[in-house]
């Protein structure tokens, strides 16, 4: 497992420059006071002026920056130090109050030490997790009781999916590690550097029971046929984000849960 999450440090910290000057970032409005939280998060997250807030898998903290604009004190974390590097100098060239730290999400106990009234996540995080036990302990280990556990993830069925969404070629209960060489990324589709990644699916039953055995208690759950970024193909614009083209509103794109801890 070491070797696999190596191969996706490595792959993350090479996309974080490309990252950072791409359209979909969108860094010169961002400096400028823009948020980078779509409207769905910022709804579910709702008001977190002076809350202690822990954001999972924060790549190179704009959203924890976002975060803290909204007057919330909060911790990104993230396995790639080039990205976390990249988000403490973000942070200290806005001035904006947040506080980074590297490490594996699955390990963040090793690393850092208090409660938090929100645990936030969002877009692309759990794939690149192979299993969400101690994932979802960690959770309930820095989350207050009465605290909250805001997650925005893309749909498990969207995987199951070749790049074009054309045909189905992973079973949704598909449980071995996925092994990938793509050129580019999701925000960097021309690039022509090759990236080994390694990811895995989730069942939205894999979320919940990962979830309940932390004794965290589900308290919402919606299901989206958008995604809010334009990050698949045959791109289709509808009034909340995009749609792919072909497959309008027959596809779950997103998801969104709401869980409470309850010590």
């Amino acid at each position: 497992m070491e070797d696999y999450f190596e191969i996706n440090r490595k792959s993350w910290n090479m996309s974080v420059e490309s990252h950072v000057k791409s359209d979909l970032y969108d860094m010169p409005n961002f400096k400028k006071g823009k948020t980078s939280l779509d409207e769905l998060s910022v709804n579910i997250l709702g008001n977190i002026k002076g809350l202690r807030v822990l954001h999972l898998q924060c790549h190179f903290g704009q959203d924890t920056l976002s975060m803290a604009r909204m007057g919330a004190h909060v911790t990104g974390v993230d396995i790639s130090d080039v990205a976390i590097n990249k988000a403490r100098t973000i942070a200290k060239q806005l001035k904006i109050d947040a506080e980074f730290v590297c490490c594996n999400v699955l390990e963040v106990d090793q690393h850092l030490e208090g409660e938090f009234d929100l645990i936030f996540t969002s877009y692309g995080t759990i794939g690149w997790l192979p299993e969400l036990t101690t994932w979802a302990k960690q959770i309930q280990h820095f989350l207050k009781p009465g605290g909250r556990f805001v997650m925005i993830e893309f749909h498990p069925v969207i995987w199951m999916f070749d790049d074009e969404v054309k045909e189905v070629t992973y079973g949704y209960f598909n449980t071995g590690v996925i092994l990938e060489e793509n050129e580019g990324t999701y925000a960097d589709k021309v690039s022509k550097q090759i990236y080994k990644h390694a990811t895995w699916n989730h069942t939205i039953s894999d979320v919940f029971t990962a979830l309940f055995q932390a004794r965290l208690k589900l308290t919402a759950f919606s299901e989206y046929d958008y995604s809010h970024y334009q990050v698949f193909p045959r791109p289709v614009s509808v009034p909340d984000g995009y749609q792919i083209g072909g497959l309008e509103g027959k596809l779950p794109l997103t998801y969104a849960l709401e869980a409470v801890h309850e010590r």
